[in-house]
């Protein structure tokens, strides 16, 4: 990988020398390759590939749409034609001409498209929802025509391997959606399903060579805008994995670059340092923050240069599309911080206009509340820039439940690290807006955090479904799947029974061990319970200064009151409720959701050792 960045780097330095570029056929594409009528933004920006381009007159005509420019740059393979699609412009098709004195004119068939008003599309992911991440390659084998695509830079099939594909795809995760629906789960969010026809490690979807084309040994586009349709008539959701700071080094627009800062570059290989801290150090170098936001994340990754007006445009109209295309209801960003601040402040003021209920969230994996909160809107501590940022992953919960399960209590460790995380939740607009979990993709599984021991487990769940904010799950983890990221592989293995051949099927109870149907049940109790009681949605929450290593908080509205107690000791304990009379107060009763006891009275509460009770109160 490194011989092949070296020689995309000399392609962009020397850029000019025509034959160096590529030997294309005379139009080879126009992205976006359609659009909408009736968006509330009229401008649109085509970006054109073809052999020499550039040389050629463009025409167009059709009511409603004008060619406000033409846009010639470094590479004549490319040209960037501004649109304007008025309000009065209907659906349709029509000629882009691209025509020389002496040659064959090429012709393009554009087309407008009418918007889809359905009320069950970009509804937008709030506390209300269950999120259930999935690795596509890793859940489910739906279709096995699809895995092996010959003439793909990857074609090796090995499920034996953690860096290979094996095989698993979106018509897989459609046909179990009724395993996930019964699991108490209202949102998808997949791991990036662009095609990315890199080399090697492929099947992460991380390093993207295509913006509007579904990986072919996922499916086809229409396809995942089947799964788009299936999950909207259960009620349930879809979240597209966005990543706007890289591309993979296969990526066309990397191998004929339109000009030579369409990515970042360096006379040399610079990585980024991943040093979130320099970008509000009030004392950092300029230097510092290039490197942090331009490195490249990897040799395979490019950097897209993100304050080019075409590159902004490019990325945020593909996105665009796709909300447009499968009634999108929410993004997650990837890699959050080493993006360019000032696009993805414009890039949220221009996904909010168009979809004023989408909603987004980011991934900020860094230490320390003001670091994550300082991605954040609002401005709320000291920002120079609003970021338009709604949410983020809530990296500093995760890291505060780890320590209350698997440290000592003390006044900054244990439960307490869990209480003063959420107590500093004065620095969000609105904490619920966070996305709060217990492993994903790139981490440890959580069962394998706590030492395997399923009290932990079952504590941790029972935390992460009652707390603040959008809890989220990661596939597997309901059936007990184990594993630490050295390397990543070993987090990211197959959901056996997604398979064919597979001699177990976790997708059913019978094959599953009885320890993972109780694991399985006691996640779908609770899931399904908070699905059905908005006071663990939208509830108010109120939570005490731990004491002896029991930490209790509440969840409340005008119709429930709900009292969640972590017990982090290795004994049972004995729990005195009056101390707790700002909330209890009027009720003397209570029913354990998780075991279905009946409490006559709620003056004593016996905590099981490494246990969270969650009790609804009764009067």
């Amino acid at each position: 990988m490194k011989i092949k960045f070296t020689f995309l780097f000399f392609l962009t330095v020397i850029i000019g020398n025509n034959s160096l570029f590529a030997q294309l056929p005379n139009l080879e594409r126009i992205e976006p390759a359609n659009w909408w009528v009736g968006m509330k933004n009229p401008n649109l920006q085509l970006i054109v590939h073809g052999n020499h381009i550039a040389d050629k007159a463009v025409k167009l005509s059709y009511p409603g749409v004008s060619l406000k420019a033409v846009h010639k740059v470094e590479n004549p393979n490319y040209l960037f034609l501004d649109l304007s699609i008025s309000s009065v412009a209907k659906s349709g098709k029509f000629e882009i001409n691209f025509s020389r004195k002496g040659e064959q004119n090429a012709n393009y068939t554009y087309e407008l498209k009418n918007r889809d008003h359905s009320a069950n599309i970009h509804q937008g992911v709030t506390n209300k929802d269950f999120i259930y991440l999935i690795m596509p390659d890793r859940f489910a084998n739906g279709d096995k025509t699809n895995d092996i695509i010959k003439g793909m830079n990857e074609t090796t099939l090995n499920r034996d391997s953690m860096f290979y594909r094996h095989g698993g795809d979106i018509q897989g995760i459609i046909n179990n959606l009724d395993y996930l629906q019964d699991l108490g789960v209202t949102t998808l969010w997949l791991n990036p399903v662009l095609e990315n026809d890199e080399p090697k490690t492929s099947y992460h979807g991380y390093a993207n060579t295509e913006n509007y084309k579904i990986d072919r040994r996922y499916g086809t586009n229409a396809l995942y805008r089947k799964l788009a349709d299936e999950l909207h008539k259960r009620g349930m959701k879809l979240i597209k994995d966005l990543v706007h700071n890289h591309v993979g080094s296969e990526h066309w627009t990397v191998k004929d670059m339109p000009f030579k800062d369409w990515v970042h570059q360096w006379p040399k290989f610079t990585r980024t340092t991943y040093k979130d801290q320099v970008l509000f150090d009030p004392y950092a170098s300029q230097q510092d923050k290039k490197v942090m936001t331009d490195g490249w994340f990897d040799y395979h990754m490019p950097d897209m240069n993100e304050s080019n007006t075409y590159v902004q445009n490019y990325i945020t109209q593909s996105h665009i599309w796709w909300a447009e295309y499968a009634g999108l209801d929410g993004f997650r960003i990837d890699t959050y911080a080493y993006n360019d601040a000032n696009y993805m402040a414009e890039w949220g003021k221009a996904i909010k206009a168009e979809y004023p209920k989408l909603t987004y969230f980011a991934e900020t994996w860094v230490q320390g509340m003001p670091n994550q909160a300082f991605f954040t809107q609002g401005k709320t501590i000291n920002q120079k820039l609003d970021t338009q940022l709604p949410g983020v992953t809530d990296f500093q919960s995760l890291w505060a439940i780890n320590e209350a399960l698997n440290g000592k209590f003390g006044w900054n460790d244990g439960v307490n690290k869990l209480y003063t995380t959420l107590a500093s939740d004065f620095m969000y607009q609105d904490a619920t807006r966070n996305v709060v979990f217990l492993d994903n993709h790139d981490l440890g599984r959580f069962y394998s955090v706590v030492g395997e021991d399923y009290n932990k487990y079952k504590s941790g769940i029972a935390w992460l479904l009652t707390t603040r904010g959008i809890p989220q799950f990661y596939y597997g983890d309901e059936i007990l799947m184990k594993g630490f990221t050295n390397p990543d592989g070993l987090v990211r293995l197959d959901f056996k029974g997604g398979w064919p051949e597979d001699k177990e099927n976790k997708f059913k109870a019978s094959g599953r061990t009885e320890q993972e149907n109780a694991a399985f049940n006691f996640v779908r109790k609770l899931a399904n319970y908070r699905k059905n009681n908005p006071v663990l949605q939208t509830g108010k929450m109120m939570q005490y200064v731990p004491e002896n290593g029991i930490y209790v908080y509440f969840r409340y509205n005008v119709d429930k009151t709900v009292m969640i107690v972590m017990n982090s000791n290795n004994k049972d304990e004995i729990l005195e409720t009056v101390r707790f009379n700002e909330r209890t107060d009027g009720y003397s009763k209570a029913v354990n959701v998780l075991t279905d006891e009946q409490l006559t009275t709620i003056r004593d509460l016996k905590i099981p050792a490494k246990t969270t009770s969650v009790y609804e109160l009764k009067k």
